[in-house]
């Protein structure tokens, strides 16, 4: 198995922890990094595990779902108040499980592993997903072998 990294930096990007006992469950930002590993145990052509240039299909999903965004609890209590503000144009919302740091990086993962492996024909996949919350809090998910 051989594996390549790539990093998205600069990311602005809010989420809240609705069910937080302290200030998190209030709307706040970061500046997030993205860095995916991908991995392959065959090199392309070119010597590569996957082209660095062909990746814009996640850059242009990083701008259209996270960019200037909030990612947001699906079980978050004032749902129907955030919706009603991503409705006047005011949020762009994207719905997770959990948006802590940790849900997050899961769920980039199985959003970004599939279109990995189809955009490659399955030689490629994810490894892991290392997300930064400014440059101080960061997470990293990596699937449990067989998941």
């Amino acid at each position: 198995m051989i594996t390549c990294s790539k990093t998205y930096r600069d990311i602005p990007l809010s989420h809240r922890q609705p069910f937080h006992e302290g200030r998190c469950s209030r709307l706040h930002g970061h500046s997030w990094s993205i860095t995916l590993t991908f991995e392959a145990s065959k090199l392309d052509d070119n010597g590569f595990v996957i082209d660095f240039g062909d990746l814009h299909f996640i850059e242009d999903w990083i701008d259209g779902h996270l960019d200037h965004g909030t990612v947001l609890c699906e079980q978050d209590p004032r749902k129907d108040e955030l919706q009603a503000l991503e409705a006047t144009g005011l949020l762009k919302i994207t719905w997770v499980e959990s948006a802590s740091c940790e849900g997050i990086a899961k769920f980039l993962f199985e959003t970004f592993n599939p279109m990995v492996s189809e955009r490659t024909n399955g030689r490629v996949s994810l490894q892991s997903i290392h997300l930064e919350e400014d440059s101080k809090n960061s997470a990293t998910y990596q699937p449990d072998a067989g998941e």
